[in-house]
Formats: C-alpha cells, structure tokens, sequence
C-alpha cells in the first residue's frame, strides 16, 4: 500500500486518504449489513424511488428558505471544514452545510442523492474548532457509507410492518425488526466516530466533542480519565439488576451513550486499525465490488463473540458461564445478583454496548 499523502489545511497538517473506502472505518456490524445490501442489483434505485416519499427537494428548499447555508461569506470556517474533510476522505461532491436555529446540540445528514449536513446554532456554539472537525468528518462519513438510504429502506420496512401488526405474532416481528434497526444504527454512530477522528486525527478533540454532549460548555469541570472510569464503571454494571436495567434502557437508543462511545473512540485510536490507515495501509474503493459477503457477516460475528468474551457486565458473564458448563451455577447466580463478582467477573475492558447484537 502506498503512503497516505498529506494536505495543508486550516490549523496544522493532516494526512490525506485518496481512494479510501468506507469500509475503513466501518464497524463490522454496519459494514456487513451495507455491503450486502450494496451487493443487490439495482437495490439503490427501487430504494430511492420509494425514499421519494421524503422528497429532497422539498428538503432543500426548507433549509434554503430557513436556515443559514455555509459558504465563503457565511459561516466560512464551516465551509472549510465541510471542503477539508471531503478532501481527506476522498469525496468529490463535497456536501452543503446548513445552520439552523436549535437550542438543542445536534447534528444531521440528510438526503439520498445529494445529502445536506445540518448542524444546529447551539452545536456551534458549544465546541472549539477540532471538535467541530470531528464532528463534521462524522457527518459526511454518514453521506460516503450511503445510511440515509439505508436506514430509508428499514424505516419503509418498519412502517410496512406496523400495518400488519393484527397478523399473529405481527408485533413480535415487529419489535423484532425495530431492535435490529436501531442496533444497526448504534453501530453506525460507531463508524462516523471513526471517520471523524480519520478527519480530525485527535483523538482528543473527538473524545472533548463527545464529553460536551453530556456536559456542555463546562470542560474545565471534567477530565477525559474521569470520563473513561465512568466507562469502565457502567460496564461492571454492579449486579445483575444492573444488567438488565442497562439492556432495557440500550434498546431504545438509537446512538450509544456518550461514555461509551469516549472509550470506543479511545480504544479505536489506539489500535492496529486506526495506525494502519494513519500509514496508508487501508481498503480502496476499487476494492469494493470484490468484497466478499460472507467475510464481512464472519467478521461481525467475530466482533460481537469478542465483545461478548472481553465484557464484564455481569449478566453477559453469567451466560458464558453457563455456555461453558459452570459447575456451581446456584453459587454464580447468587453472587450475580448480590454484586459479589469475584468469581465470574473477566479482565478486559469492551462494554455491553457490543456485547450481543440486542444490546447495541
């Protein structure tokens, strides 16, 4: 593989990644999904025909009549940023970028075709520069892997379920799709993560972006480390009330939750994926047509069993345990439910959020 080049943008230095493919920063789970759906023929255009429902047109003029478009005269810092990170990953239809007025933090890619970012005034407001840039790369990496068509064609699933819900069984099915759907979209959030530190390439400032979302304006008032304890601290979860407390409230997210996703970004900055792409050594999209399926679901399920082993949420720990024939299973579900976890609690450090595909 040839060494990634380097370009000059706004700040300092930051390495280049010509061809790359989403693949690269993708999570198992997401990229699996995406790239069996990308191996149907002609799979695009019947999903956006029925995405036309949505009409971007419509969409566009909304945000063209209400909200303010970045450009060189307005808003022009973003608009640089929105140019520098479709430059970094290599997009050559660089997308527009909205503001809108919304005491809420938030930030959106929308459309199909021709996707828009949307990033609301009070977003703008709460992080520095390099927060923003990560926030930004997160957002196109959105439009590169193709998830508003996606998650287009889930949610027409959805909505064509709900209306069978008087069929026997129709609700289980339903839920059934839903817990998947949102499980897809955690695992995305979870690539985007990715590419917007491939974009900003600091660690730090993707993980301070992600503090702020729980914390606000107040970052002197906290500390990365303490973040990363919370972390570690969730995912001993206490008992197993615990355990199930923390799965019913994952299930109806559709992002991980915010210390979660400081320790992926953490963990992920710090592995042989992200150093090998910072060298240059990472898949090209000339590369995609001739992804193998199989390999992809073989790498999901490899991912989920690593979580599901690394893990030291106690409820998961039980189930390995009795997966593995434990000879004293009355003495572990009495320590499991009493916090006392001496015995069955593992070493590693992944949270439940990967645990299971149900507990994204």
């Amino acid at each position: 593989m040839t060494q990634a080049s380097e370009s000059s943008v706004p700040s300092r230095n930051r390495k280049r990644f010509p061809g790359i493919s989403t693949r690269a920063w993708e999570h198992p789970a997401d990229r699996s999904a995406l790239v069996a759906l990308r191996k149907l023929s002609g799979f695009d255009e019947i999903l956006k025909k029925l995405g036309g429902m949505v009409s971007e047109r419509s969409v566009r003029l909304l945000f063209l009549a209400s909200a303010v478009r970045a450009s060189e005269r307005q808003f022009s810092y973003l608009h640089d940023m929105v140019r520098d990170a479709a430059y970094i990953l290599d997009l050559e239809k660089v997308p527009a970028l909205y503001v809108t007025q919304d005491p809420v933090p938030n930030a959106m890619c929308i459309g199909m075709d021709a996707p828009v970012i949307v990033v609301t005034t009070s977003l703008v407001e709460l992080l520095d520069e390099e927060e923003m840039r990560a926030v930004i790369g997160h957002e196109v990496a959105h439009a590169m892997s193709g998830h508003a068509l996606y998650r287009t064609m889930l949610l027409i699933l959805t909505n064509i379920a709900s209306k069978i819900a008087w069929v026997p069984l129709g609700n289980i099915a339903i839920m059934a799709i839903i817990t998947a759907l949102k499980e897809w979209f955690r695992k995305a959030e979870i690539s985007c993560d990715r590419a917007g530190l491939l974009v900003g390439q600091d660690p730090q400032a993707s993980m301070r972006g992600l503090m702020k979302l729980a914390g606000g304006h107040h970052l002197h008032e906290m500390n990365t480390d303490a973040m990363l304890e919370q972390a570690e601290e969730y995912d001993r979860a206490g008992d197993l009330r615990d355990s199930v407390i923390k799965l019913l409230q994952v299930l109806p997210q559709t992002h991980p939750f915010v210390a979660v996703r400081v320790r992926q970004i953490k963990q992920w900055s710090e592995g042989e994926e992200y150093s090998s792409i910072m060298a240059g050594a990472y898949p090209r999209r000339e590369q995609d047509r001739d992804t193998s399926v199989t390999d992809q679901v073989k790498s999901a399920a490899d991912s989920y069993a690593q979580s599901f082993k690394d893990t030291k949420d106690p409820l998961f720990g039980l189930i390995r345990d009795v997966a593995g024939g434990a000879g004293d299973l009355g003495g572990k579900l009495r320590d499991v439910f009493t916090g006392n976890r001496g015995a069955t609690a593992p070493d590693a450090d992944s949270g439940p959020e990967d645990a299971a595909p149900a507990a994204g």
